[in-house]
């Protein structure tokens, strides 16, 4: 046989203000629940704008090396460049089409646009072919120029290497102090 404590006999007014406690208990842990939540939003925004802007950083430091590289040496598949532009960007109204270049290297025949990474993965060649289709549609002026295609990054994944040559894009990377443009196999689009 089960002990069992003596315990009162449960009358409305017991059972009442246990169910008041137990509503007070719960709006209390809601309370802190929803603090506790808030807390954690301002967390994961501040969390998240820093890390925006350090992606934003690194996207910058990029950027800014391989213009400059260019700008010192504008050499690109065999050919001289005159022009340099950078941040080019472009709209059709009447198309309603819109493109950003990182970079547009020509020379009165040729066009290569690069499209620069901080680090440059597989994914991002499939941008760098739709470049040229866009350029084409936004720049009717050039569209007797040869177009060619240059995926730039601080750090290229061997994939989007791989990937990037295959499809006859140019691969251009930072090797110590140099960059190296890899444009044996580039083609025209």
């Amino acid at each position: 046989m089960s002990t069992q404590p003596n315990l009162p006999p449960a009358t409305p007014e017991s059972v009442w203000a246990f169910l008041q406690e137990s509503e007070r208990r719960f709006e209390l842990y809601r309370k802190k629940l929803h603090a506790d939540i808030a807390r954690i939003n301002r967390i994961c925004d501040r969390n998240s704008r820093e890390i925006g802007g350090i992606t934003h950083s690194n996207g910058e430091v990029a950027e800014s090396y391989f213009i400059n590289s260019f700008k010192k040496y504008p050499y690109f598949a065999g050919q001289d460049f005159q022009y340099l532009d950078s941040k080019k960007s472009c709209y059709s109204k009447v198309l309603d089409l819109q493109d950003e270049y990182d970079l547009v290297l020509t020379n009165g025949v040729s066009i290569v646009i690069i499209e620069i990474k901080y680090k440059a993965r597989k994914d991002d060649v499939e941008q760098v072919l739709k470049k040229a289709e866009t350029f084409r549609k936004l720049q009717p002026l050039y569209k007797d120029f040869a177009i060619y295609l240059g995926l730039a990054g601080l750090h290229v994944y061997q994939n989007a290497e791989k990937e990037a040559i295959k499809h006859g894009i140019a691969v251009i990377k930072q090797v110590g102090k140099t960059m190296m443009v890899n444009d044996k196999n580039v083609k025209v689009f």
